[in-house]
């Protein structure tokens, strides 16, 4: 234990030979130069920046096909810059590691429109967004940036950015393939999930078994038989969410978040730094995992 970190209200529960891990591994920013800048306006609404990776610029031939890699962060994660890249999950996706099991792939992150009002509180995140702002800016996206070439259309969220995966779903489920919430509790119920293998879609589901916001016993497990029962699904509910060096993750910003904060390791794409899988169901980490879809 780190005697100069506050220890987490879970720590009594660890095991005794596992130590706490308070910050990712990774260097945050190193893929940062790889992302390009832009803003779409949806009709009747104000402008959204969005960032994004094209294949096409690193290598990859212009004259096919590739898949949609898009990005939701979670609350508060639109105020930080650049950074929400990597608060996203979405910045080592542009690694040539992670391109390369992909086939390439195109990536995009919306920042939602949010701010501070006068009582210091996040307004304007994806739960005040309505599905179809968020709609037109992907479908904009593969219109105009991959004029009309997307190959499968893939949704990654975290915390908030995960409740707006399965609402993006829910709406326009035949517009999307493969959905990974990350660190969701509103699961959709039986009848939308008939739904989801009526029209082929896949689905990562990832929730730590300590999470901090989500109640895991009050809102998932009584979930799970039937979501493992989809025709295509995995499911990843880790008791302890872990780092890269094996450590049990705990990110104290006056609020205790380290369980929540599963897409630090999503991230690094469930992979310990030493190579060795987190889940030994993933060999190939979650990359593997949708590179497998994509054939």
């Amino acid at each position: 234990m780190n005697e100069n970190k506050p220890l987490p209200p879970w720590a009594h529960l660890i095991p005794k030979d596992a130590f706490i891990s308070y910050a990712p591994t990774y260097k945050v920013g190193e893929y940062f130069n790889r992302f390009k800048k832009d803003s779409f306006s949806p009709t009747d609404s104000e402008p959204f920046t969005f960032y994004y990776y094209d294949p096409t610029t690193h290598g990859y031939p212009k004259d096919k096909t590739y898949p949609l890699i898009t990005f939701l962060h979670g609350t508060s994660n639109a105020l930080e810059g650049d950074v929400c890249i990597n608060y996203a999950g979405g910045e080592f996706y542009a690694k040539d590691e992670y391109q390369k099991i992909l086939g390439g792939a195109y990536l995009l992150i919306p920042l939602a429109n949010e701010y501070r009002n006068e009582e210091g509180r996040i307004k304007g995140d994806w739960r005040e967004t309505s599905e179809k702002k968020l709609y037109d800016i992907i479908n904009y996206f593969i219109k105009s940036k991959m004029e009309g070439r997307c190959s499968k259309n893939i949704l990654i969220g975290n915390s908030s950015g995960a409740w707006m995966t399965f609402k993006m779903a829910n709406t326009y489920t035949s517009f999307f393939d493969i959905l990974i919430p990350v660190g969701a509790g509103e699961i959709p119920d039986d009848k939308m999930l008939d739904i989801y293998d009526e029209k082929n879609v896949s689905l990562f589901y990832a929730i730590g078994q300590h999470d901090e916001i989500n109640d895991f016993n009050k809102l998932v497990i009584h979930r799970l038989a039937r979501l493992k029962s989809m025709k295509n699904s995995f499911i990843y509910t880790p008791e302890w969410v872990q780092n890269g060096d094996k450590g049990i993750a705990s990110i104290n910003f006056g609020y205790e978040m380290g369980q929540h904060c599963l897409v630090n390791p999503m991230h690094c794409n469930l992979m310990f730094d030493d190579g060795t899988p987190m889940d030994p169901r993933l060999p190939n980490g979650v990359t593997g995992w949708i590179a497998g879809l994509l054939k």
